[in-house]
């Protein structure tokens, strides 16, 4: 289990899938996912639970995000982990919206930086995200992140066309920001 400053992570299991199925249904939290159609039906969940779980063993890491008193907020982890190029994508959604804007998204992507830099010894972490999701982009840049590269009109979101944009971090840029952050404290 890895623990940050306002969450956890644990391993995703098929238990989370009650709470996976509160928030898989809720097109605000949806809309902003790569795969984000609705509805996802309760088989197609689970089945993604168990394909994830078995990735785990091989190289993908997905884990459930929790709040330090265990409360389930959501998911978060790395895909495409490419060791001998020593970097990997991320993706996270907090799931409850009602937790959302409290830091809980920022923490998260902390945490996903310091077990990619610290404990799979990742040299650059990367992530996709789309140019409506506004939120997601400031937390982003507020980790370190910077745009790489834009792909327009990539997704077609409540009848408009957005640009998906890619974003990345190397481990040289994520230390320098940990040391500038200390010394401000």
């Amino acid at each position: 289990m890895y623990t940050g400053k306002k969450v956890r992570f644990r391993a995703l299991d098929v238990s989370d899938l009650d709470n996976r199925m509160q928030w898989s249904r809720d097109r605000e939290v949806m809309r902003f996912l790569v795969g984000g159609e609705l509805p996802f039906s309760r088989a197609a969940e689970e089945a993604f639970i168990r394909e994830a779980v078995s990735q785990h063993a091989k190289g993908n890491k997905y884990y459930t995000v929790e709040t330090l008193d265990g409360e389930y907020i959501g998911a978060a982890g790395f895909s495409d982990i490419q060791h001998v190029n020593r970097r990997a994508t991320i993706g996270l959604v907090i799931g409850r919206r009602d937790m959302h804007g409290q830091g809980y998204g920022t923490d998260t992507v902390r945490l996903l930086l310091h077990t990619a830099f610290h404990v799979y010894n990742l040299e650059k972490v990367t992530l996709k995200v789309f140019s409506n999701n506004h939120p997601a982009i400031a937390c982003y840049r507020k980790c370190g992140f910077r745009e790489v590269g834009r792909m327009k009109q990539h997704r077609f979101i409540d009848g408009e066309w957005h640009d998906e944009i890619c974003m990345e971090i190397n481990r040289s840029e994520w230390e320098l920001s940990q040391e500038e952050g200390k010394q401000r404290r």
